[in-house]
């Protein structure tokens, strides 16, 4: 029997909720905890397993930088080899243009699944980060108690970009909410409508998984945090809003021999400590994207930058 799901009010799962410990201490005692530690039980649909790689490309966080984004997958595409597979870190929305962005991740996509042998699309995986779970918990404000916090929170950490590329308005969002939930309800709704309407966005973002791995010794890929004193079944929101314990994790983690993420909120760079890879350049904020190549044991084989 797989373990059980954890059971969420839309309230306690948005990210403005659970910045304090006592929020998080709340979230997690209302939550049924997922007892197993085991690789092989964490519930597939949130992860992706790329264990059958001869190599990895993981693409750090691009926060919108298509131009940038283009270029790197240039780079990518003179070097990509049968076998090799590709994870996003997260983060393609937020910041720039963001509609050019995941026009270019699309693009790329399809000319990588139409290169021989036959490419699966799990093959390609796609990473949830802060700024697709935050556009994930705005669809949902109207359930928000405090949804003007809330959506204030969100705009100070680029959500706006977002929004913007599907036609929202934060003054839209304000005044819905002073109007109640049937007003937010209506704009939400329009906002989730417009995703709908462009060509491969709405099946993009209900494809993204919280983490991706190449097997048990192998690389554990996350977007931003990590807090090793919790199994990896266990997570859930860490991997957006843990980053402060990821540098714990240098000693090593639940028997993979590399943990790699693709954003770094304190902005420190490219950085390797133990166990750990950080591959954050500051893209969309002036700093470069990079891309790092890997083994399925963790390996570096090479790092590529725009």
């Amino acid at each position: 029997m797989p373990p059980p799901r954890a059971v969420r009010h839309p309230s306690i799962t948005t990210p403005g909720v659970l910045l304090s410990p006592q929020s998080h201490a709340h979230a997690r005692n209302l939550a049924i905890r997922m007892p197993s530690t085991r690789l092989t039980d964490a519930v597939p649909e949130l992860f992706v397993d790329l264990s059958r790689a001869r190599r990895v490309w993981a693409v750090a966080a691009v926060h919108g930088a298509a131009d940038r984004l283009a270029a790197l997958h240039d780079a990518i595409g003179e070097r990509f080899e049968s076998g090799d597979r590709i994870v996003y870190l997260g983060d393609l929305m937020g910041g720039g243009d963001v509609r050019a962005t995941l026009a270019e991740t699309l693009r790329f996509r399809r000319s990588v699944l139409a290169q021989p042998p036959l490419y699966l699309p799990e093959d390609i995986a796609y990473l949830r980060g802060r700024q697709e779970e935050m556009w994930h918990k705005l669809l949902q404000i109207h359930f928000a108690p405090k949804p003007k916090d809330l959506l204030r929170w969100m705009l100070g950490r680029g959500v706006d970009a977002t929004l913007r590329a599907y036609g929202g308005d934060p003054a839209q969002g304000f005044a819905a909410a002073d109007e109640g939930m049937v007003a937010l309800t209506r704009w939400t709704g329009r906002l989730k409508a417009a995703m709908q309407a462009t060509p491969g966005h709405h099946s993009w973002f209900t494809g993204l998984r919280r983490y991706a791995h190449t097997g048990t010794g192998g690389i554990l890929f996350v977007h931003a945090g990590l807090d090793p004193a919790r199994p990896l079944a266990d997570q859930r929101d860490a991997f957006w809003w843990e980053s402060g314990s990821f540098a714990r994790a240098a000693t090593g983690f639940d028997g993979f021999a590399r943990i790699v993420r693709g954003f770094d909120p304190d902005g420190g760079g490219w950085a390797e400590d133990g166990a750990t890879l950080t591959i954050d350049g500051g893209c969309g904020t002036g700093g470069p994207l990079f891309a790092a190549c890997l083994a399925p044991d963790g390996t570096l084989l090479d790092r590529l930058e725009a």
